[in-house]
């Protein structure tokens, strides 16, 4: 059971792994991280909740480790399908029942490499939101481009992803990651004027809808929220946080902001 400490967070901050790590790897990595997350104020005190997203086989060891910190655990991707004969899928339901509170979908990757389209990405968010999973919904534009062309890319991609989904309930849990796809494993982010822009037409599109958080990933590192707050609720991290100490320094960033 994972440890409720303090009032609700002001920031969520992700990081997936995606391939990278072997499965050793991963393990030691997570422990120095729930380490971390045992002595760092910023997740004691529950100004920032943080989410990590392994690859599959180490979600249950990773979860075993977390058990006794605020971390949660979520997964990189979930099939459209919920059981069945689909060889090599794994299901929403098995996902809940393992323990994950979050799962990605739609990152740029799969849409690019793996043929998610817009119909597989709404079926995927009703998915885990029937069974009680959050998406971390990834969004953004092809190419580099103007403000308001990118908020509204994202914006008709948050809207198909919850053509399936029903909005009658007063709390929709999700998180929209706003990645550009041009910024994705660059060696710096979108510019700060756009991160910001583009941010803060997502957020006041989705004000009315309690539970939706907006933030940013796409070579997201130590030194970016700063620049980026309020109008990011936080960041999507990835091989910039390899180093465990990358990620004391947006720990203490984020105290510093608080």
């Amino acid at each position: 059971m994972h440890v409720a400490i303090g009032s609700l967070p002001r920031f969520r901050l992700g990081i997936s792994l995606k391939m990278y790590f072997g499965y050793q790897q991963t393990l030691s990595w997570c422990h120095q991280v729930a380490d971390i997350s045992a002595r760092h104020d910023t997740i004691r005190q529950s100004i920032a909740e943080l989410f990590v997203i392994p690859s599959y086989p180490a979600i249950a060891p990773v979860l075993d480790i977390f058990s006794q910190t605020a971390v949660h655990v979520g997964a990189q991707d979930l099939s459209r399908y919920e059981q069945g004969a689909y060889t090599g899928e794994v299901g929403a339901p098995m996902l809940a029942e393992l323990g994950c509170k979050y799962v990605e979908i739609g990152h740029a990757e799969r849409r690019r490499y793996f043929g998610d389209d817009e119909e597989s990405i709404a079926i995927k968010t009703d998915n885990a939101l029937r069974h009680g999973l959050t998406p971390v919904l990834c969004i953004g534009e092809s190419q580099p481009g103007d403000i308001d062309s990118a908020a509204q890319t994202c914006i008709d991609q948050f809207e198909s992803a919850l053509s399936h989904t029903s909005r009658s309930s007063s709390r929709l849990s999700m998180i929209l990651a706003y990645e550009p796809h041009w910024a994705i494993g660059t060696a710096k982010p979108a510019s700060h004027r756009h991160i910001t822009g583009v941010c803060g037409l997502l957020r006041e599109h989705v004000s009315s809808l309690r539970g939706v958080d907006v933030i940013y990933g796409g070579s997201a590192g130590p030194g970016l929220l700063t620049s980026i707050h309020p109008y990011s609720d936080g960041m999507f991290l990835g091989r910039f946080v390899h180093d465990p100490a990358a990620l004391v320094t947006i720990l203490d960033e984020v105290l510093a902001i608080h």
